[in-house]
């Protein structure tokens, strides 16, 4: 039944945004955030044509008569936004896949622990997909943020978040400028992997480089180490190159100056097109006055996930490793 109403979502969504896109002459992931837009408000100014208002009104009442999950909402958008996506050249233009965001939110639901609320914040935040995953599997009280300087992205991500009826606040920005955001408990974020354009900006960080364009997912890093609480938690999906770039040296010495290094998870290969492309999660947390490493750091090689019963044991020796090693946060 479920997946039923993530089709049901998705077919309302896309032909509301291709209905946008072929009588407006707009990108369909513009149309795609006026669509969202539309059946929130029943309003746009993209269009006055009754053919087109006619359309938006059919497919936009199918929101009306049920009420679908907020699980369901999210995937119906997500399958929208992977078409949008399909061709696109621009590298931010990428979705974190479910299985990635899937393990996020169970990792976070392990650092969590018994809080019963906590910052979040996500500074590359992108269509918000990978947020609002971690959030409807996360049962508390979440005050939530997300970072973006592609306007796209951040629309369709505000559209998502009202859409599941969740409360997040977006910054509009280039996210290695600095913020109006105090200290979060915990970090998401699949980093934007490859070179940071502004190295005026780059300049004011630990990690540039010492010649040419510094590394943007080096950046980001050391920028949501700023923006977390001592004792507070990191998680990243990072390429699996991330320790042996021309530049890891200088990112391995300060890591072990600013954090410890909690866990590295690495996805199967299989999960990807190319061995270049291929990506892990690094669990980092913030050092503090009161913290100190794990004895051994969660080192873990995933098996495909659709080897369930591979996957079963995998679950249980992380489960152990956080019974043995990780309180989860103190607030």
């Amino acid at each position: 039944m479920e997946q039923q109403n993530v089709e049901k979502v998705y077919q309302a969504l896309d032909q509301m945004a291709e209905s946008l896109e072929s009588h407006e002459n707009i990108a369909y992931l513009d149309a795609l955030g006026a669509a969202m837009e539309y059946i929130i408000d029943r309003e746009t100014e993209l269009t006055e044509k009754p053919i087109v208002k006619q359309q938006l009104d059919k497919h936009a009442a199918i929101f009306d008569k049920q009420g679908y999950k907020k699980e369901e909402v999210r995937k119906g958008i997500q399958l929208a936004i992977l078409k949008g996506m399909k061709g696109a050249t621009q590298q931010q233009h990428m979705l974190t896949p479910d299985t990635v965001a899937m393990l996020i939110g169970y990792l976070t639901n392990k650092l969590v622990g018994k809080n019963d609320n906590f910052r979040l914040f996500d500074p590359a935040v992108g269509t918000g997909n990978l947020l609002t995953a971690v959030l409807n599997q996360v049962e508390k009280d979440v005050q939530a943020y997300g970072s973006d300087v592609d306007p796209t992205l951040i629309q369709l991500a505000v559209m998502s978040a009202n859409m599941q009826e969740r409360q997040i606040e977006f910054f509009h920005q280039d996210s290695l400028r600095p913020f109006l955001l105090e200290p979060v408990d915990l970090v998401v974020s699949d980093l934007p992997v490859g070179y940071y354009p502004d190295d005026v900006q780059a300049a004011q960080y630990d990690l540039k480089a010492e010649e040419g364009h510094s590394y943007s997912h080096h950046l980001f890093i050391e920028q949501s180490l700023h923006y977390t609480k001592e004792g507070g938690y990191l998680l990243f999906v990072v390429p699996n190159f991330l320790f042996e770039s021309d530049q890891a040296r200088s990112l391995h010495a300060f890591l072990q100056q600013q954090a410890h290094i909690v866990g590295l998870l690495q996805f199967p290969d299989s999960m990807f097109k190319s061995e270049s492309q291929a990506k892990s999660v690094l669990i980092l947390q913030k050092k503090g006055t009161l913290t100190t490493a794990p004895k051994q750091a969660l080192l873990v090689q995933l098996p495909s996930f659709k080897n369930p019963n591979a996957m079963s044991n995998v679950l249980k020796q992380i489960n152990d490793w956080f019974d043995n090693e990780l309180t989860g946060l103190k607030n």
